[in-house]
C-alpha cells in the first residue's frame, strides 16, 4: 500500500480584504471586485519559506532520517538555476543521499510531484518522499489576479507504511491550453479573457478528468466522501458539482474567499483540509487544474486517527491571522511600488558562497552543538562547552534548534534600522532544553511582545540581493499563538 503518511500546511499570518484592494485600485477596473479576503505572504516569505514551514508541520513527530527524497512543485521558484528542492532538503536537515527535484511550468505541478513520488515509492526506488507545493504569485495592480491570488503551501510525506490515505488510482489529461502564462522575462501573469478560462478550461477539464478516472476504475461519484478541485470562479465551482451530480456535502469548500487561489498548492491545501475531517474508509478525489488536469483517488485508512490534531494544518492556520488593512503596505511587501530604504537599507553585502557552503547546516538547518559530557546545547556550534562547570573541549555532537520552542528573554524595536515593515524587531531566545541566541522576530507587532512569551522558529527570507540574484535565508522567531 502506497500513499500519504503525514500532511502539513502553511498559510501566512497576514490576510487582506479584497475590499481593501478594490478601494485602492478598483477605479482602474471596476469589474474586478471579488468577495472575501486572501492570504498574503509577509515581506520575508516566498514559495521556499512557506514550503519549508508546511514541511515542518508535516514532519511533527516524524523521524527525518527515513526520508529518501524531496519533490517541490511551484510556478514561483525563487531560483531558475539552483535546485530549490535541494534548499528545502538542507533546511529540513535531511540526509544528503536522497533524491530531490523541482516540478514547475504548470499549476498542476503539485499533483504531478505527488504522483511521481507515489511511483517512486511503489517502484521501490525510495521508501519515503516529502512532497511540497507552494506559490507566491503577484498580480498587476488593478488586475483581477491581484485580488484572486493568495499565498500558501501544503506538504505530504509519501511512503508504503503507516499510510493514512492510500493512492488507489489516478487519471491525467494534458492540453496546451493558454488561459494564463508567464514568459521568460515576465514578472506578472498574462491572461486571456475570463470566459475562455472559465468555459473552455475549468468547466471542461475538471469534469473530463473526474469522469475519466471514474470510468477507468469503474467508480461511482456518489461513493466519494469528498471531491476536491480548485476553481478561480466560485459559480463555476458550484456548476461543476451540479454537472457531475455531486451532493453539497461531497464538495470540499474551495477556500477562495478565505485564502485565495494559491496556484500549485491550491488543490493540495484543500486536500489537507479534507484529511483533517476524514474518517477511516472515506474515499477522497483530488483534482488539479493547469494545462490539463490530474485526478487522484485516495482511500482513508484507520491510521488517520493517529495523526489527527497533531498538525497545525489548514484549520490551525485559518484561525491564526492578522488583517493587513493597508494596500500600500501590501504593495510594498510585493515590491510593486518602490519604497525609500535609506542609505543603510540600500546596502546589501554580497553572500559569501564558500562560507555558506561550509556553514550550511548551521545557517540553513539551524544546527548547533551539544556537549556529550554535560548535555549543554549551544548555538552557534562551539568547540568548548559554554557550561562554566564543564568546559569540555571537542566533545560535541550536532544539535538541531529549528524544531525547538523557546521563550523571549529580551527584545528590541529598532526604528533606525531599515525594515519593509518597521520597526525592525529582534530579541534573544532561550530554547527549551538549553541554548540561547538572538533572532529577528516576525509576524507580530511591537506592542504584542512580552518578555517570557513563548516563541517558535520559522524559516524566512532575510534579504533579497537583486543585483546578484540571491535570496538569503535564515530562521526567525515567531510568537506562539493559541489557535
Amino acid at each position: 500500500m502506497v500513499g500519504i503518511t503525514s500532511y502539513g500546511a502553511c498559510i501566512p499570518w497576514y490576510r487582506i480584504s479584497r475590499k481593501t484592494i478594490y478601494s485602492a485600485m478598483g477605479w482602474l477596473n471596476p469589474a474586478t471586485f471579488l468577495p472575501g479576503e486572501k492570504a498574503v505572504a509577509n515581506w520575508d516569505e516566498d514559495s521556499i519559506t512557506m514550503a519549508v514551514n508546511a514541511s515542518v508541520d508535516c514532519l511533527n513527530e516524524v523521524d527525518r532520517n527515513i526520508i529518501d527524497g524531496v519533490y517541490f512543485g511551484s510556478v514561483t521558484l525563487p531560483y531558475k538555476e539552483r535546485l530549490n528542492a535541494g534548499i528545502i532538503a538542507t533546511v529540513l536537515d535531511l540526509r544528503p543521499d536522497i533524491k530531490s527535484a523541482d516540478f514547475a511550468g504548470s499549476t498542476k505541478a503539485g499533483t504531478a510531484a505527488l504522483l511521481s513520488a507515489c511511483d517512486a515509492v511503489k517502484a521501490g526506488s525510495a521508501k519515503s518522499i516529502m512532497v511540497c507545493a507552494s506559490d507566491c504569485r503577484i498580480g498587476k495592480a488593478g488586475s483581477s489576479q491581484e485580488e484572486a491570488y493568495g499565498d500558501g503551501a501544503a506538504a505530504f510525506l509519501l511512503s508504503d507504511s503507516n499510510v493514512v490515505a492510500s493512492l488507489e488510482g489516478f487519471y491525467s489529461i494534458s492540453y496546451d491550453f493558454m488561459d494564463h502564462w508567464r514568459g521568460e522575462y515576465d514578472r506578472f501573469d498574462r491572461t486571456w479573457e475570463d470566459r475562455w478560462a472559465r468555459e473552455e478550461g475549468y468547466a471542461k477539464f475538471i469534469p473530463e478528468a473526474i469522469q475519466g478516472l471514474a470510468k477507468k476504475y469503474d467508480l461511482k461519484l456518489k461513493d466519494f466522501a469528498k471531491v476536491v478541485y480548485p476553481c478561480l470562479y466560485t459559480r463555476v465551482h458550484a456548476g461543476i458539482a451540479k454537472k457531475l451530480g455531486l451532493g453539497p456535502d461531497q464538495i470540499q469548500p474551495h477556500m477562495f474567499d478565505t485564502v485565495g487561489n494559491t496556484g500549485t498548492a491550491y488543490p493540495l491545501m484543500m486536500f489537507v483540509a479534507a484529511l483533517e475531517d476524514a474518517k477511516p474508509g472515506d474515499k477522497i478525489l483530488v483534482v488539479s487544474f493547469g494545462n490539463g488536469s490530474d485526478a487522484l483517488f485516495f482511500e482513508v485508512t484507520d491510521q488517520i486517527e493517529n495523526i489527527k490534531d497533531k498538525r497545525r494544518g489548514v484549520k490551525g492556520h485559518l484561525n491564526l491571522k492578522q488583517e493587513l488593512d493597508s494596500y500600500e503596505k501590501y504593495a510594498a511587501f510585493r515590491n510593486i511600488i518602490p519604497i525609500e530604504r535609506g542609505i543603510r537599507g540600500e546596502e546589501v553585502f554580497s553572500t559569501q558562497i564558500s562560507m555558506l557552503w561550509r556553514d550550511r547546516r548551521m545557517v540553513l538547518a539551524l544546527h548547533g552543538s551539544k556537549c556529550k559530557r554535560c548535555g549543554t546545547p549551544q548555538y552557534p556550534p562551539q568547540r568548548v562547552c559554554v557550561n562554566p562547570d564543564c568546559g569540555a573541549i571537542d566533545e560535541m555532537e550536532d544539535y538541531r534548534f529549528s524544531d525547538k520552542k523557546g521563550r523571549l528573554f529580551t527584545y528590541t524595536g529598532d526604528s533606525l534600522a531599515f525594515s519593509p515593515n518597521p520597526p525592525a524587531l529582534y530579541g534573544v531566545v532561550d530554547f527549551e532544553g538549553g541554548g540561547r541566541y538572538w533572532f529577528d522576530i516576525t509576524d507580530c507587532d511591537l506592542d504584542s511582545l512580552k518578555v517570557g512569551m513563548p516563541v517558535e522558529m520559522s524559516f524566512r527570507r532575510r534579504y533579497l540581493d537583486e543585483t546578484r540574484g540571491i535570496s538569503g535565508y535564515f530562521w526567525k522567531a515567531v510568537p506562539i499563538r493559541v489557535e
